[in-house]
């Protein structure tokens, strides 16, 4: 069976060759395309959750301290869907997708997640450990670009930035040992890490949502290079709209209950804590696997953007005269960076 294209006048030469089945078959493809993007997100949400429960629980077992868990853990597992996607792209040979998925996690957390936790509740930030972080999120920001000044992602790119990530894990841990009992995030940490598990339950909430984490994330990338090969658009805008806004759903939903909760540090430590996780890891990875030019658009119209935003985000949350604060209009400016960076998108590129 010919594939149906979208080009009308390829529509009709194929409907002509076979007007009913070619027209079915294609609707049914699509449909499996569809359901496997929605069962990928579905998936996805739950095994993060689930992965952040059981490896949480496991570190609490071990006597590891709340806001160590809090800073590597939980940065890491919120991270987590959006590293298992850009793996599974890059070793599938779509390091466009990968490299999308990386850029547009980190617009969709900036503008989508903390817009719209700013709107429920302005944000505050007391910590001190998050104060030091904005600036290395920044720092992040500008090696990914320089590293990438060349249009391409290679392998040595690809190391350099798994590398500074572990300095940065390092870092984040050495900074929780000094900090606990001191840090205010240190007690919104404690007071959502409070419960206790035992270590088998634990264990098997950690293996099995790592098993279905890559069992979706194989689903999520198959349903979108479909989407992507069936609409004529690049494996780069797929990842930029539908992948990172799926993937960064984890961020949205913890980001929303804590806000309700008052957590307003954990609310902004967690989009920084994966922000930097994406720029390092999930950037990263496809430079590790399948190193590769870069699509068109990523140096003159996604990095940039990304860039801006991060530097918007570290001058609302610093606070250079005093506790930073992320208000209502503030959030609301972000949401509407968020619509306009889709229109831009729209306009540039599909």
């Amino acid at each position: 069976m010919r594939q149906l294209m979208i080009q009308p006048d390829l529509v009709w030469y194929n409907l002509q060759s076979g007007p009913v089945r070619g027209l079915h078959g294609y609707i049914g493809f699509m449909l499996y395309d569809i359901a496997a993007i929605l069962a990928g997100f579905l998936l996805l949400i739950w095994s993060a959750d689930r992965f952040i429960v059981g490896a949480a629980a496991t570190a609490r077992n071990l006597n590891v301290s709340p806001l160590i868990i809090g800073l590597t853990i939980v940065g890491f597992g919120t991270s987590a869907p959006e590293m298992l996607v850009s793996a599974i792209a890059s070793l599938n040979g779509n390091p466009g997708l990968a490299v999308g998925n990386a850029i547009g996690s980190n617009i969709t957390n900036i503008t989508l997640v903390l817009g719209t936790a700013a709107l429920i509740m302005p944000l505050n930030v007391h910590s001190r450990i998050l104060r030091k972080e904005l600036p290395l999120l920044l720092v992040a920001m500008l090696l990914a670009m320089t590293l990438l000044q060349d249009d391409d992602l290679s392998r040595p790119d690809g190391l350099i930035l798994i590398s500074m990530l572990l300095l940065l894990l390092w870092w984040m841990t050495g900074q929780a040992m000094r900090n606990r009992n001191t840090d205010p995030m240190d007690v919104e940490y404690s007071k959502e890490l409070s419960a206790r598990m035992p270590m088998p339950r634990a264990i098997f909430w950690l293996v099995l949502s790592l098993i279905v984490l890559i069992a979706s994330s194989k689903l999520l990338v198959i349903g979108a290079v479909d989407i992507a090969a069936a609409f004529g658009v690049s494996d780069l805008v797929i990842g930029l709209t539908v992948i990172a806004i799926g993937t960064s759903l984890p961020e949205l939903a913890t980001s929303i209950a804590g806000a309700l909760k008052n957590e307003h540090d954990i609310v902004i430590g967690n989009v920084v804590g994966s922000n930097l996780f994406n720029t390092l890891a999930v950037l990263g990875i496809p430079g590790l696997l399948y190193p590769a030019r870069l699509d068109a658009g990523v140096l003159d119209r996604d990095i940039p953007t990304v860039f801006l935003l991060t530097i918007a985000l570290v001058i609302m949350a610093y606070g250079f005269r005093g506790p930073g604060r992320i208000d209502r209009w503030e959030g609301s400016i972000l949401i509407a960076g968020f619509f306009g960076y889709q229109i831009l998108l729209y306009n540039t590129a599909i």
